[in-house]
């Protein structure tokens, strides 16, 4: 195991105890507070995120002023329905849920960045679609609002994986990551105060335990990518689901039915099956590139070598 893949289950181990914090407030305090907060001391890091050349001021900076604001609102979106889905869900049913994730980033990417999608990763969508009517069971088993919160919080997460996507290299890196904070401490910031509810000593420790290891395990994250390849660091993150059944059972007395863990199982395997696909085909693209490159210059360099280097 190199040492990004182990800061990289480290960073996620780290995350899953900043979820338990938002369970163990159990509601006491406004999801749009609590979501404020770990947007306020996610700040901390901005310094860590800046690219070489890039400056502070450069966090509102853009080459897209819409895409930024998109961003900046599924970002919003994402963090305040993952407050809600970790405090009214056990913490398996919410991952199981934000696993999701990377599935809608495979449909996103087929109607906004018009990618063509294999039939492998078509069905690593429907296995994991199958995997949330095991999870949920409709009509079987009461449904509650934490559901939805969680799904859309994969849906928005997904969303901002493909602006990203979009700007790519164009956009500096500390205005993207400024995006996400932005948006979620302003607009949270905003419908937080109607129903403010100053915290006690308890809830203090347990906002600045969200919001402060989410910003040590962003950092962690960071350091991981910079010393594993991204198709290294992405598996990890479903480890939190251990730890999400360990607080269930150890700290929650939350138990999960076996159904619930059989369509967890089938959700995280569909992830998996797409991360799986994303390492096979983009070295098999860099392999026809490189050949492609080879034989242009090949091309070039012979004259009347190649299809059509006899035409004027």
């Amino acid at each position: 195991m190199t040492n990004g893949v182990f800061l990289a289950f480290l960073a996620y181990a780290i995350f899953a105890f900043s979820d338990a914090a938002i369970k163990l407030l159990g509601g006491s305090l406004p999801s749009s507070q609590v979501a404020f907060t770990g947007a306020l001391l996610g700040f901390a890091i901005l310094p860590l995120v800046a690219g070489k050349g890039e400056r502070l001021r450069d966090i509102v900076s853009t080459t897209s002023r819409p895409l930024w604001i998109a961003r900046a609102v599924v970002a919003t979106f994402s963090t305040l329905t993952s407050v809600i889905a970790f405090t009214r869900l056990p913490m398996p049913e919410a991952f199981a849920l934000i696993f999701l994730m990377p599935l809608f980033v495979t449909i996103l990417s087929v109607i906004f960045l018009k990618e063509e999608i294999g039939p492998w990763r078509w069905a690593a969508v429907f296995l994991g679609f199958a995997g949330v009517l095991i999870v949920l069971r409709p009509g079987f088993r009461v449904l509650d609002i934490g559901h939805l919160a969680a799904t859309i919080a994969g849906l928005s997460s997904a969303v901002s994986v493909i602006i990203y996507r979009h700007l790519g290299s164009r956009e500096k890196r500390i205005s993207m990551f400024g995006a996400g904070l932005i948006g979620p401490a302003v607009i949270n910031g905003a419908l937080m105060l109607p129903g403010f509810v100053w915290p006690d000593a308890r809830q203090t420790a347990y906002l600045l335990s969200y919001g402060l290891l989410a910003a040590v395990a962003q950092a962690t994250l960071m350091v991981a990518a910079r010393r594993a390849a991204a198709s290294q660091i992405a598996p990890p993150q479903y480890s939190q689901m251990i730890w999400a059944v360990a607080f269930t059972y150890f700290v929650f007395d939350q138990p999960v039915d076996g159904l619930t863990f059989v369509g967890i199982a089938v959700i995280i395997a569909a992830g998996l099956l797409t991360w799986a696909r994303e390492k096979i085909r983009l070295p098999r693209e860099r392999r026809i590139n490189s050949l492609w490159t080879l034989r242009r210059r090949e091309e070039q360099a012979g004259g009347k070598e190649g299809p059509g280097a006899d035409r004027p």
